[in-house]
């Protein structure tokens, strides 16, 4: 493995919604250019990706179709305690930002803005959460 393949980050966008992939993945490569991102639309569908790939962080939506994000979350981190896995959800229940920070997830709250990516991604960095 080369050098700058190592040093690549890569993101997951979880998502049912295409227009809040386009804004996360848009804020993201607008301050992390050299990041690879790749997209899925379901919890179900993000388990069976990172069986198959590593991911250094994801974003994850909370109500989708099928699997709930903070149940897909939760599974991953399980199988994968070093993923950074940032919580996007307009549901802002005190219980859901519990159960995140249990998980060892960091809550952001929707609406998916450039500030509340800045929040995810400081929290991938390390730089907050």
């Amino acid at each position: 493995m080369t050098t700058e393949t190592s040093n690549l980050l890569s993101l997951l966008i979880v998502d049912d919604s295409r227009v809040s992939r386009m804004m996360i993945r848009a804020f993201v490569l607008d301050k992390n250019p050299g990041w690879k991102i790749t997209e899925a639309v379901s919890g179900d569908e993000a388990i069976k990706m990172v069986e198959l790939e590593h991911y250094d962080f994801c974003t994850m939506d909370i109500n989708m179709p099928g699997t709930l994000g903070i149940v897909a979350a939760e599974h991953i981190l399980v199988k994968y305690p070093k993923m950074r896995i940032a919580i996007f959800s307009a549901n802002i229940q005190e219980c859901l930002r519990s159960r995140a920070a249990e998980l060892g997830a960091h809550f952001v709250a929707k609406p998916v803005t450039e500030k509340s990516v800045g929040l995810a991604i400081a929290f991938f960095k390390g730089e907050g959460g």
